[in-house]
Parts: C-alpha cells; structure tokens; sequence
C-alpha cells in the first residue's frame, strides 16, 4: 500500500482488523508565530484565551530580605500558548514585577508638611493594615491579551514582602534588583521555581528560549532597569515607562525634601507602608528592620541630606552593568516621577547598547506607540532585523499650538537623538525690576545691587507667575519672541542668595509668559527645579547631585553660591510668548511649608540661565529681535 506523506494530502492507513483503507483527514502545520513589517501579528491559534496555559510557582532567589534564616521566594504567574505543552513551541517571554499587584495601602499615610526647614517633623503615626489573601493564583492579567496572542509568554511577580512573595520589602534595596534576576534565571534555567511557598516540589520553564524582555510604568517601570543592572543573562530588551532610577531623587533635590508631584509629604517609609502586603505573620518583623529601623536612621528628612542609605537605592551607578537594550519612555511634564531619571539612565547607557528615547508632553505614564513597543520586543526577543535600532534614537511627541486639531497630538516626531543635536548652550543674564517683572539679557549686567522676595508658601506658584507684581517672587523675562524657540536638554541656573534665617527652601521655575489659566503643562511651564542653600558648597557644577557632603546652617544675612539643574525638557516655545526665570522660596505642592516671613535676597549681577537651545545663540538671538 502506498502513503502519501506530505502533511496536506490526506494518507490512507491499513484498518488493523479488516486491512481496509481508512480516511484521516491530514494534520494542519504547526503553530507559529508570525511577522510582517518587522512586527509580531495576532496569530488565531494563539488566541483563544481558554486555551492558554495558567500557572503560578515560586522561584527561590538568593538573598533573605527578613533575615528568618530562609532564602525569599518571590510568586510568579505564567500565561503561556496551549502550543508551548502541545506541539513542543518555545516562545520568549514579556515579563512585568510589581509590589502593587496584592493591593496597597490608604489613608493619611503621609508626613504633615507644616514645619520649618531644617526641622524635626511632626511625628507620622498611621500605618495602613493592607488585606491578605494567601489562596490567590493569578497576580495580574496585565499584558496578557497584546502579547500572548502575538507569540510571546507573559510572566508576572510580586516584588518580595508584597502579596505572596516572601521576604521584607526593602523599597529600592538591593532585593529589588535580585528578585527579578531570580526570575529570568528561572526562565533560563538556573533557579529553582517550586509549586508551593514552602514545597520542593519543582517547576521548570522547558517552554522558553530563554529571551526576555521586560516592560511597566511608574514602580513596575523601575524594576526593569534594576533587573538590567545585574547584568542577568537573557534579559535582551527592557521598555521602562517613567522609572524612578533613585529614591533619593524621587524624595529629595540638591539637598532638599521636595515631594513627588501629586503625593504632598510622601517619604520612603510612607511608601514602604503603601506597598505592605505581605504575610501579616512577617510584617512586624519587617517595620522593625526596614521602616523603623534602616529607613528611619538614613531618610534625612530634617535635613533632605544624601548620604550611604539613599546611594543604596541609587541605579545610576550600577547602570554600567546594563546589557540589554533599552528603549526608555518619560513624560515631560511628570512631576510625580520627574524626567531626570530616565534622562539620566539613557545618558549613561547611550553609545554602549541600542537606546532609543520617548518623550510626550503629558505627565506621569504613557507608553510607547504600539508599534515602537512591537517592533523592539521582536527585534530583540525573536531576532527579526526591522531595523529599529538603526532608526531615530528619540521621538519626541510635540506641544499641540492654539487651534490644532486634537486629533493625531500623540504620533511622535522622530529626531537624531535627545537631547537634541543640535542644541548649544545660550547663557543669560537678569536685570532689575523682579518684583514686577525684570529683563533677561544676553550680555552681563554690572553693578546693578540685589533684589529680594519674601516666602509665603500659601501663595502657589501659579499665582506667582500670573501677578503682575508681587513680592513673594522674583520673575525675569525675554522680551516677546517673534520666533519659536527650541529647548532641548537641560537648563541650568546659577544664584547668589542670602537668607534671613538658618535655612529656606529654594524653588526656581522656567514659565512662559503671559502665564496662562488651568493647569499647569507645557502651555505655561517650561521647566523647574528645587535646592538648598544649605547644601551650596555641594552645588557648584550642576549635573546630578549625589554629594556625601551634609549642609551647613547659613548664616542670616551671608551670601552663598549655588549652580544647580532645572528638571530636562523638549519644548518649544512659540513666537508671541516670553520665556521666563521665576524664583521663589517654598513651593506650596513640593516642599514642607514653613510659617511665612523669611526673607531671600538675590545678587542680581551673579543671576546665570543656561539654556539649551536648538540652534544656539544665533536662533535665540533671532527670536528676541
């Protein structure tokens, strides 16, 4: 009898009892995943959710947060193709951490901001009892419907001490790099994963190439860069969304306890408490060694001082130990977690892995396009060359001007690079008149004596920039642009300030004037950014601040020094506006708020505004003629 063997022509088979022919329909091909233009497509087989394969382990790691004598184990959940069990298919994975997917914590949990500078605060007492649920099985179906069905598994874990992950949260310690590390070691075959928190029952992930990528916002945006700074091998490719890459920058600026934007008093134990969820029976043991013990002696809060506590959760200087490729996505106006801190990652991985940089003019979130996010985990998970590491290294989505259609205000320019090649600093100078509004030069002015402002913090900033006259700010301006100015980078002001007390916070704003009603965006704000006189001697350079250096107490009425960086910025201003330099001390949604009274006075010659702008001196001189 003869057979026909090509899989799409149906065979004949001998009936064992009657040595008859028997029809079998032919088997259809394989499963697989599928691309076009450089892009993973929705395969149909891959796409019938009661179909995937669920599952949820425990991977040992190799540190014991709680110090129980025990290595942590961090819960994670797969979500996988039935083809991955079926037909033998190795797929890559997709893979987001968390310390929010049990829940998290509410109520005051705050600091009370009404205290003076330099200050012991009020006494924080409320400590929220988040909900324990030990019979949970799946983490998160985050991901799950955009990926699975495109090819790839999706993984999920619970950061340690969080959910059913055991362990201490330790908020930016060195587990937090390692939990993940665990993972992708699992992924890859060199950790053990086990059925059961406490079982040696094991758990193998025979099903992936070992190729990861990881991606998240805001918390779930860091963990992917601390993962990367272990170095860990098969984590090919990370899309972190606004990352926070230091507490101490998320905390503090230049020496000073400024709050994340929106969350007025938050410090790191207060999110230690918000992200709580672990075991009740490990949590006392937890505040003991973490919120009321390291956390307590290392936070400066009096005095908003770096120190070893903060370097600890500091990514920066591990982020030589990056591999993989990252493409990086941040809000320009996010003030929750402020665009430095991808800024600064990308500026220390560029030229050593493929980089690309994606700005939007909102604020905090927002991934990349679909297809930006599409292209990169199949180029570097699946090997497919689309080319998109050899395209723009930036896309920055532009301001919407005064009519334009809201439609399509999110597709991204693409550009060379960021910040923006051909940006060159332009140095500016102030003249008098600051209570109303004073000039901005671009040529020093001499001898012109020294200005001052007096603090009230219950005067928001808004308010400032909108007077026409006021004395609880100082307000420098260009004169009307006849001209679009392009700022790309990172301003940079250098003052001469003396105080009337021991200490004073210290906020600068870059503003377009007039200021404009309603919130507050790139229609009106530019760029700000926060320091303290205390911490002068340590301000000298600009650039990121990580000075050891504690600051000292002013002395009432002597000058310091300081030269300190504005927060990055891609932003262009329009011809009919001014570009302002707004100074003030407190700022009523970012620091503490002293009783008001003390006094600031500026030396007006010593004022130094470096901008970047696109086009140097030569458009900026364009514009302001």
């Amino acid at each position: 009898m003869l057979f026909f063997r090509p899989s799409r022509i149906a065979r004949w088979i001998i009936a064992s009892s009657a040595l008859l022919p028997v029809w079998v329909p032919a088997q259809s091909e394989p499963a697989k995943p599928v691309f076009v233009d450089g892009q993973a497509q929705v395969v149909e087989a891959f796409s019938k959710s009661s179909d995937w394969i669920r599952e949820h382990l425990w991977v040992e790691t190799e540190f014991d947060s709680d110090h129980d004598g025990k290595k942590d184990r961090v819960h994670v959940d797969v979500t996988r193709q039935k083809q991955t069990e079926s037909e033998g298919l190795k797929v890559p994975v997709i893979y987001e951490s968390s310390p929010y997917f049990a829940g998290t914590g509410g109520g005051n949990i705050n600091w009370d901001v009404h205290q003076e500078v330099d200050s012991t605060p009020p006494p924080r007492t409320f400590h929220p009892d988040i909900a324990f649920n030990p019979n949970r099985t799946r983490i998160s179906n985050s991901l799950v419907g955009t990926w699975v069905p495109r090819g790839f598994a999706v993984v999920h874990s619970e950061a340690p001490g969080t959910g059913l992950s055991t362990g201490s949260p330790t908020v930016g310690g060195a587990p937090e790099r390692l939990a993940p590390k665990a993972v992708i070691d699992w992924l890859n075959g060199r950790a053990k994963g086990f059925k059961s928190v406490d079982g040696d029952e094991q758990v193998t992930a025979t099903w992936c190439t070992g190729k990861v990528g990881m991606t998240g916002t805001s918390y779930n945006g860091t963990i992917p860069i601390a993962a990367a700074t272990t170095g860990v091998k098969g984590l090919e490719c990370i899309i972190p969304v606004s990352p926070n890459t230091s507490y101490y920058h998320y905390y503090r600026s230049n020496g000073l306890v400024r709050h994340p934007g929106g969350y007025l008093g938050e410090d790191i134990d207060s999110l230690y408490d918000f992200i709580d969820s672990g075991n009740p029976a490990g949590r006392a043991n937890s505040d003991r060694l973490y919120r009321d013990g390291e956390f307590a002696k290392g936070r400066s809060r009096e005095t908003g001082d770096y120190n070893a506590f903060w370097a600890e959760r500091d990514l920066l200087p591990l982020a030589k130990n990056i591999k993989c490729a990252v493409m990086i996505a941040h809000g320009l106006n996010d003030w929750n977690v402020v665009p430095e801190h991808s800024v600064r990652i990308s500026q220390a991985v560029k030229g050593h892995v493929p980089l690309i940089q994606y700005f939007h003019q909102g604020g905090h979130g927002g991934d990349p396009p679909m297809d930006l996010m599409n292209k990169w985990f199949t180029r570097f998970l699946y090997g497919v060359k689309n080319g998109i590491e050899d395209g723009p290294k930036a896309y920055i989505v532009r301001e919407r001007t005064a009519g334009a259609p809201r439609s399509g205000g999110n597709t991204p320019t693409p550009y060379a690079d960021y910040p923006n090649p051909g940006a060159a600093p332009v140095t500016l100078y102030v003249g008098k008149g600051g209570n109303t509004t004073g000039r901005i030069f671009e040529r020093p002015q001499t001898k012109q004596g020294t200005e001052r402002l007096t603090d009230d913090v219950s005067i928001g900033a808004p308010a400032l920039a909108a007077a026409s006259t006021s004395p609880n700010r100082l307000l420098y301006a260009t004169p009307e642009l006849t001209h679009s100015v392009h700022i790309s980078g990172t301003a940079r002001v250098t003052l001469r300030l003396a105080s009337s007390k021991r200490a004073a916070n210290l906020s600068v704003y870059l503003v377009q004037l007039p200021w404009t009603e309603g919130p507050v965006n790139s229609s009106n704000l530019i760029t700000r950014g926060w320091a303290d006189p205390q911490n002068a001697a340590s301000l000298t350079k600009g650039g990121d601040y990580h000075s050891m250096a504690p600051g000292k107490p002013l002395m009432p009425g002597q000058f310091v020094t300081m030269t300190f960086d504005l927060q990055p910025d891609d932003q262009i201003v329009q011809a009919g506006k001014r570009i302002g330099l707004m100074i003030l001390s407190s700022d009523k949604d970012f620091t503490v708020w002293p009783k008001p009274g003390t006094l600031l006075t500026l030396d007006l010659d010593a004022v130094r505004l470096v901008l970047p702008v696109v086009g140097g001196a030569t458009s900026f001189d364009l514009a302001t003629k």
